[in-house]
């Protein structure tokens, strides 16, 4: 959008030049800043991809990458504020994708067809192609209304978030090719990080730590979903959209933080393992193998857990000042594990090889 015209030619002319500045910053590239280095805990390698000059975070969608792993979409304040970056894994490079007014880069989430991805700018939702980087405006928050954490694209191409306003909440149900907004539903409490079932038009999503809820497209069938005392963690669904994957923390910290899932079309809760004290986490395509970061002081590793055996390895320290946005997540094909830590300044992102321990997977389709 143009710059507001203060009715002289000068105010005209310089709207025309800021306009072309930041046309400009969209597309600019910039080289790698790739660095290897042995981990001092296990001496695995580790690469880090981004410098810790500037401070640069792994996009908040569970899976980041495009389904052949070969780009990252990331965000950095390499150029002063807040940006979307998409990285080639093969030489590092990067592209600017945005030149937003107020990024909201917990929200970049690629579209299911990796052709373009998704962001708040402020109260705007906007969508992105990756061609020609032309960005629109798909839907502005309304007047009075907040947006509460989370967005997510379902497989049909529309967007859920929530919108709170007065302690209460709603989903909203964007078609990301008309902008058609619907409401699925109102709730009593500000609801946060809704996320759509795979394969079913169902959508997972929390009030707080205290519990899960789950409800259809079309609102029908709200219900809370019975998990042990405690609060909840990061919570997803599983690869193949039969169960959710939450993050169990006991309010007797003595205890150990636990992997539950949640079946839904049995009703049933039950661990997939305890852990050592993870504190983020994510499975790999086939939900075989879990990736985690450990709160533990003495040991703040980034680990894997067999879902199988329930064993344990760690891969790297991270050294995170919070553990809990270290973020860890596997590469599409199983084969690599990225994660975001400031151990060396500011937050930058790191990658390690798991071959030796984790079997190649395909990707799960949607």
């Amino acid at each position: 959008m143009w710059p507001p015209l203060a009715g002289t030619r000068r105010a005209f002319l310089a709207g025309l030049a800021a306009a072309g500045v930041r046309a400009e910053e969209r597309g600019r590239h910039f080289p790698s800043e790739w660095r290897r280095f042995p981990d001092p805990a296990t001496e695995f390698e580790v690469l880090r991809l981004t410098d810790p000059s500037h401070s640069s975070y792994l996009s908040a969608d569970s899976r980041p990458f495009t389904r052949r792993g070969n780009s990252l979409l990331l965000w950095s304040d390499r150029t002063g504020k807040p940006q979307a970056f998409r990285m080639d894994l093969k030489t590092g490079d990067c592209r600017q994708v945005t030149d937003a007014e107020s990024l909201d880069g917990s929200t970049l989430t690629l579209a299911p067809d990796e052709r373009s991805f998704c962001y708040f700018d402020g109260t705007s939702f906007r969508q992105v192609n990756f061609s020609n980087l032309k960005d629109r405006e798909i839907y502005r928050i309304p007047e009075g209304w907040q947006r509460c954490p989370g967005l997510c694209v379902a497989g049909d191409y529309s967007a859920l978030f929530g919108e709170s306003k007065d302690g209460r909440s709603r989903i909203r149900r964007i078609g990301m090719s008309k902008g058609v907004s619907t409401t699925v539903l109102e709730v009593p409490f500000v609801m946060c990080h809704p996320v759509a079932r795979p394969r079913r038009s169902q959508i997972l999503y929390r009030q707080g730590d205290e519990a899960l809820w789950m409800v259809d497209f079309n609102g029908a069938n709200n219900r809370k979903l019975r998990t042990p005392g405690g609060r909840i963690g990061p919570a997803l669904w599983s690869p193949d959209g039969k169960a959710a994957l939450y993050l169990h923390l006991p309010e007797d910290p003595a205890r150990l933080n636990a992997i539950r899932e949640f079946i839904p079309d049995d009703g049933l809760d039950k661990m997939v393992s305890p852990t050592s004290q993870f504190v983020d986490f994510g499975p790999n395509t086939d939900g075989s193998v879990f990736v985690g970061a450990s709160r533990n002081r003495n040991s703040p590793h980034v680990l894997i857990l067999l879902r199988v055996t329930r064993r344990e390895l760690t891969l790297c320290e991270h050294r995170s000042s919070d553990p809990s946005k270290v973020s860890p997540v596997f590469s599409p094909d199983s084969q690599m594990v990225y994660f975001q830590s400031d151990k060396h300044g500011k937050p930058a992102i790191y990658r390690v090889h798991v071959e030796k321990f984790v079997e190649k997977t395909e990707e799960e389709a949607s």
